[in-house]
């Protein structure tokens, strides 16, 4: 079945320094099947564009962090292999002096390993660490002559995240989901102590968001109901969250729920987390799943084909028509509507789950199909980021 969600929904800034954010890496790709794309979502089980740090900030320590816009610059381009040279020449040259440059360049580097696959060797980063990210080891007050009068914890946000997902890649999904719900009381404790503070209540969402992504890959909808439901109460005029519960009910095989559902998002309006296009390819991309549901493709594509006027980067829909062609047994026409995604919008387009897709229609409409691939992954190889999986090519 088809699924669909919502737009992208960003990691939160950092508290003090720049703290690089990950999310969740893309899941292998089925050489047996074609996948259906979700949007790149911070509580979807597969987004495909790694997430980065903000840039620094005049009011926080990032200026006295060493070379750290160098970092983030690089991460933006998905240059995660030159990011683990940098660290390595850093570290090399004793450039690192402050207890928080230590934190910040470690919290680089296991996401650059995460991001590169190299999951084992991000885990014995973390496990070099002191096991108690509160302690005294990672306070401020710890070191006066180096901050004088600042308090708190220099630990990354995003260490603490990837803390929790590391385990996630090495095969330990019950330890990371337990760090995980770990990591969400941590942040709600910190929301109760700073009620004011919006970062918090984001970051709050993020992990809400992130354990719904992991429960809908498991296929476990009781929890993940709840999960969703308990964010829309949050914010029940977010189209994105309802188009989201609508997605998981017909996961669930709720039909008519989730037609309710999406009846709900088309009467209301886009918000500031969604420009007017956006809110319309959302439900034009509802409307679409339930067609393809009833197995109506022509009426799906002809959604789908909307989407893609309003705004041709939609590679949910540029992805989804072309799924809908093929099951419409128009193979050749959607090998184009793939081919020509790549060739328009390859930062947008070069996603894991597509390019499988891709792959699998050429071995079902070539002989030659072993030649096709490998000029694609070529070019591939070429213009995509470090983190690209060019096994989805299956060459």
């Amino acid at each position: 079945m088809f699924s669909d969600s919502s737009p992208s929904m960003d990691p939160t800034s950092p508290e003090s320094e720049t703290r690089p954010e990950s999310n969740p890496s893309p899941a292998a790709t089925n050489p047996a099947t074609v996948q259906p794309i979700e949007p790149t979502t911070a509580f979807e089980s597969t987004p495909p564009s790694p997430a980065v740090a903000d840039p620094p900030r005049s009011d926080s320590l990032d200026e006295l962090t060493h070379d750290l816009a160098s970092l983030h610059d690089l991460s933006t381009r998905g240059q995660w292999e030159a990011i683990l040279d940098k660290i390595s020449q850093t570290r090399a040259l004793f450039l690192l002096t402050k207890p928080h440059e230590h934190l910040t360049y470690l919290t680089y580097q296991v996401i650059a390993l995460t991001k590169l696959r190299r999951s084992d060797e991000a885990s014995r980063e973390l496990d070099s660490l002191h096991n108690d990210f509160d302690g005294d080891l990672y306070r401020y007050e710890s070191f006066p002559e180096i901050y004088p009068g600042r308090k708190g914890s220099m630990v990354p946000f995003s260490l603490r995240w990837m803390h929790a997902l590391v385990p996630t890649k090495i095969g330990n999904r019950q330890e990371g989901l337990d760090r995980l719900y770990t990591l969400l009381g941590f942040v709600r404790e910190r929301v109760r102590e700073k009620e004011a503070n919006e970062v918090w209540k984001k970051r709050e969402i993020f992990v809400m968001s992130c354990l719904l992504g992991f429960h809908l890959g498991h296929k476990e909808f009781g929890v993940s109901l709840e999960l969703i439901k308990e964010l829309i109460k949050r914010d029940p005029l977010d189209p994105v969250l309802v188009s989201k519960l609508g997605s998981v009910q017909m996961q669930f095989g709720d039909i008519q729920g989730a037609k309710a559902t999406f009846a709900r998002v088309e009467k209301m309006n886009s918000n500031s987390l969604v420009s007017e296009t956006q809110f319309k390819n959302l439900v034009g991309r509802n409307r679409a799943l339930v067609y393809v549901v009833e197995k109506d493709y022509v009426s799906a594509v002809r959604e789908y084909e909307e989407c893609i006027e309003r705004d041709g980067s939609d590679v949910v829909a540029v992805n989804n028509k072309a799924l809908c062609l093929m099951y419409s047994r128009d193979l050749s026409d959607a090998i184009k509507v793939l081919e020509s995604a790549l060739e328009r919008v390859p930062t947008a387009a070069l996603n894991e789950s597509l390019v499988g897709n891709l792959c699998s229609m050429y071995e079902l409409a070539y002989v030659n199909h072993a030649d096709v691939k490998r000029t694609l992954n070529n070019w591939i190889a070429r213009v995509a980021p470090d983190d690209f999986d060019s096994s989805c090519t299956r060459v």
